[in-house]
């Protein structure tokens, strides 16, 4: 298990993107605009500069859903492969069975 504190911080950068997406995308389109005045991209610049850095979707960590694991985690199935393996050996993810040669 991951420690907690790094899932809820995980969480937490979830949820700040999520609502600040949209004023970040809006800032972004005006700053790579050439065609608005250098100013009024600079103002834009100073704003997207002042939002929190959490709120950028690329500080999200993908974790595994089951144990908060953050590396080798599918992104697809938001799981991760040691949890992953775990569950086809009990059987519980249908078609999949344990290896053996």
């Amino acid at each position: 298990m991951a420690k907690v504190s790094a899932v809820n911080k995980n969480n937490k950068r979830i949820k700040l993107s999520d609502r600040l997406f949209k004023k970040r995308q809006a800032l972004k389109k005006i700053v790579m605009d050439k065609k608005i005045s250098l100013e009024e991209r600079f103002k834009a610049q100073q704003k997207l500069s002042n939002l929190p850095r959490n709120s950028a979707k690329n500080r999200v960590m993908n974790r595994c859903q089951i144990t908060g694991r953050p590396h080798g985690v599918y992104r697809k199935l938001k799981i991760s492969r040691i949890a992953l393996r775990d569950l086809g050996l009990h059987g519980l993810i249908p078609g999949m069975t344990k290896s053996s040669w």
